[in-house]
């Protein structure tokens, strides 16, 4: 293997598109269930089974991808990484482009296949880009690589629900002929503009093309393969260490506390304080666009900058450029601007974020801790006030929940050698938690005839993530002890 830094770079920039990508997409899924749930007539549980087709597929592809590594051997590790990406990338195209079909005939269940499809083109992706971002350089510094990717990651879940928005709520929805419901009654914005397939159908198409275009980019592009350095085993053996197995849990309540917030959303926006789906989508930008602000502070933070001041110093330049970005692209999507002074309750969230990150000292598992108790907090405080007071609490979780994919990650894989990728299946699997936690509190709110009171759901995954960067990340010198 070459160790060239320029060879990294260039790696680490193609997967950083990546990133971009699947971000963006799956935050779609936001704007897609107030879409469904108009147009199927659905209620509040029915319509998070959009996020539990979606990932489902995670659990059963990363299933799959584990039992073939238990009988055969890991299969990333003979195809290769890069292989591993690109056939990712050609199945996120066919998800993408079954989005035509499902909103043409109108089958919710053709929607939800699609999504299945698409989240195994994810599952793929996850499988393979993680693990390799990590390896792309010293491990003392694979959290804070993560974190830059992340970040990016982030800044597609940022522009999604501005540009989804717009896109399926506004300007396409005048495209092609009025929807209508199952009901056979016009299907209308919150705002009552109405809705259109094309709406739907044309953002998708659009999504399969870039994917196609990132495989073949992908394809031409030399990428350093790590693949021939280690010997194929089969086995379980990933399950040996205590800290996959804790971290594994870790994912699933993580994923299944952001995706829970993140698909309500919209609907507790119009339910808390009556804002229609437009402009809900604006402030959505900052709940994901504070997962972006945080991944990048923690990129620097996480890093092995020797020089604190410097860090300090890059940390808050980095913390005002990506405010500047949510807020002039939220300012300007909106029809009669967005007033500074909505914000100031966000900058108060970042500055806390920013101590926050002083506080982890740099610590990849203290970091986590400390983020996942704040977190407890604003959703404590959330339940106990209303109106803005409320909002911005969930929208500030964001800035929170930026870190903890990366830093559960590279915990729960550290020191697995051989078993990197099957334990990367493992913790892929677990995304399940995105499938699971935002039906449960869809049903619970609609047996509370409101979303308020369901968020104790996801307090009950941040206490574990509390309790995962306290004690559940540690390497037991006893593999099997737990």
């Amino acid at each position: 293997m070459e160790n060239k830094t320029a060879k990294y770079t260039m790696a680490l920039v193609v997967l950083t598109s990546l990133f971009f990508m699947w971000g963006f997409i799956t935050c779609m899924n936001d704007i897609l269930i107030p879409f469904v749930k108009k147009v199927f007539d659905l209620s509040r549980a029915q319509s998070m089974l959009v996020q539990f087709a979606f990932f489902t597929a995670y659990f059963v592809g990363s299933l799959i991808y584990f039992l073939i590594s238990t009988f055969s051997g890991d299969p990333i590790l003979k195809i290769g990484y890069k292989k591993g990406i690109i056939y990712g990338l050609i199945l996120s195209a066919i998800g993408c482009a079954m989005f035509y079909p499902a909103a043409e005939i109108k089958v919710y269940g053709l929607f939800l296949t699609a999504l299945f499809v698409l989240g195994l083109g994810f599952t793929l992706l996850q499988i393979a880009a993680n693990p390799y971002v990590a390896i792309l350089g010293k491990s003392e510094t694979a959290s804070s690589r993560l974190n830059l990717s992340q970040g990016f990651n982030s800044f597609g879940t940022t522009i999604a629900p501005i540009l989804g928005g717009y896109l399926i709520f506004h300007y396409f929805a005048k495209w092609g002929k009025q929807l209508l419901d199952i009901n056979g009654e016009a299907v209308l914005t919150d705002s009552g503009e109405k809705m259109s397939a094309i709406g739907v159908q044309l953002p998708y198409l659009i999504f399969a093309l870039v994917f196609i275009l990132l495989a073949i980019i992908i394809w031409i592009t030399k990428l350093p393969k790590f693949y021939n350095e280690v010997k194929i085993e089969k086995g379980a053996g990933a399950l040996k260490y205590r800290h996959l197995v804790l971290g594994m849990v870790a994912i699933f309540m993580y994923v299944g506390g952001e995706v829970s917030i993140g698909s309500l959303f919209i609907n507790y926006t119009n339910e808390l304080v009556g804002y229609p789906e437009i402009v809900a989508t604006s402030f959505l930008s900052f709940y994901w666009g504070g997962a972006m602000i945080g991944r990048f502070i923690g990129a620097i933070s996480l890093s092995n900058m020797a020089n604190k001041s410097k860090k300090i110093f890059y940390m808050i330049g980095i913390t005002i450029i990506s405010f500047l970005i949510i807020y002039f692209t939220v300012y300007i999507k909106s029809a009669d601007g967005f007033p500074f002074k909505t914000v100031l309750p966000f900058i108060g969230l970042i500055v806390l974020n920013f101590f926050a990150f002083i506080l982890g000292k740099s610590l990849a598992h203290r970091t986590l801790m400390i983020f996942a108790i704040i977190i407890i907090g604003l959703l404590s405080t959330t339940m106990l006030t209303d109106g803005l007071t409320a909002l911005w609490c969930i929208i500030g979780i964001g800035l929170f929940n930026s870190i903890m994919w990366s830093n559960i990650f590279t915990l729960a894989i550290k020191d697995l050698g051989k078993y990197t990728s099957q334990a990367s299946s493992l913790l892929v699997m677990m995304i399940l938690g995105g499938a699971i936690l935002p039906f449960i509190q869809g049903s619970i709110a609609d047996a509370m005839d409101g979303y308020h009171y369901s968020f104790f759901i996801p307090i009950i995954a941040y206490l574990y993530l509390a309790f995962y960067g306290w004690k559940g990340y540690k390497i037991k010198k006893d593999k099997l002890n737990y």
